[in-house]
């Protein structure tokens, strides 16, 4: 057994389940209250200066969304300290990709865009139709999943948008399973971000993400704080493909970068649980 998995043992055998649902509940309240009032209180008010005197509303969104969710992950570092965060540097250093990576939680996404000030995403057709933050996400240069209906034009503007960003050092980040997984293991990639990549000419970073899961477990609403991790973020391919050649092929390029996702895959059963 790990020396993570021994001290999490340990600790169930020292503090009664109500203690440990109390601390749970007392760290899950403080971090969606940043999310809530520390939102209100401390970055509305630049949201609205930003959409109505930003020159590039969608890039001031950005910059306020870094570092509306780097604040977010500060307050889980000083609160949660039995997680320790490795992100490796050359991650921070990626500039002009397409990102895509394994999803295993919903911190994911926005512990990536936490990285980056200068990005845009692919995001749920259904979260476009939540008052205020769908909006949001639209402002922010964010685009949906489906390219039919009301949000075709939304598709269409936006892959000229990531083009001018990606020429200008910006990322897009693109979960290509399209869902999380549940049980650690990789599944069908959609076409979406090898499409994008190919229509922007883009180098694509692969990323692999680890142990997000076990802060905040799928269908979990409380934040496990006694688990005791490392959350991983590496960079473990850069692909360049020859977009113009004859022998390119976006199944052949989905077929790779699955390959190399489900290479560093960690399924459930071997992970540390609580």
């Amino acid at each position: 057994m790990s020396r993570s998995a021994s001290n999490s043992s340990s600790s169930k055998l020292r503090w009664p389940a109500w203690i440990r649902f109390a601390k749970d509940l007392a760290v899950t309240l403080m971090l969606w209250s940043y999310f809530t009032a520390g939102f209100m209180l401390f970055f509305a008010p630049f949201y609205l200066l930003a959409l109505f005197f930003a020159s590039n509303r969608a890039a001031a969104f950005q910059r306020l969304n870094n570092m509306f969710y780097k604040g977010f992950f500060l307050l889980c570092r000083c609160i949660v300290p039995s997680y320790r965060w490795d992100i490796h540097p050359e991650v921070r250093r990626i500039r002009s990709s397409v990102i895509v990576c394994n999803h295993i939680s919903y911190l994911d996404s926005i512990l990536l865009i936490s990285l980056f000030p200068q990005h845009t995403t692919i995001a749920k057709d259904r979260l476009f139709r939540i008052p205020v933050f769908g909006r949001m996400l639209a402002l922010s240069g964010y685009i949906p999943s489906s390219g039919t209906g009301r949000y075709a034009d939304l598709l269409l503007d936006g892959l000229d948008n990531i083009a001018a960003s990606l020429a200008s050092g910006g990322n897009i980040i693109v979960f290509p399973e399209g869902t999380r997984s549940r049980d650690g293991q990789v599944g069908l990639l959609q076409k979406g971000a090898f499409k994008i990549a190919k229509y922007c000419k883009a180098p694509i970073k692969v990323l692999n993400i680890s142990h997000t899961d076990k802060l905040f477990v799928p269908g979990r609403f409380l934040f496990n704080t006694w688990a005791g991790s490392t959350i991983s973020l590496k960079l473990i391919a850069e692909l360049s493909p020859d977009y113009n050649s004859e022998a390119f092929s976006i199944s052949k390029l989905m077929a790779r970068v699955k390959s190399l996702l489900g290479t560093h895959a960690m399924p459930r059963d071997n992970m540390i649980t609580e």
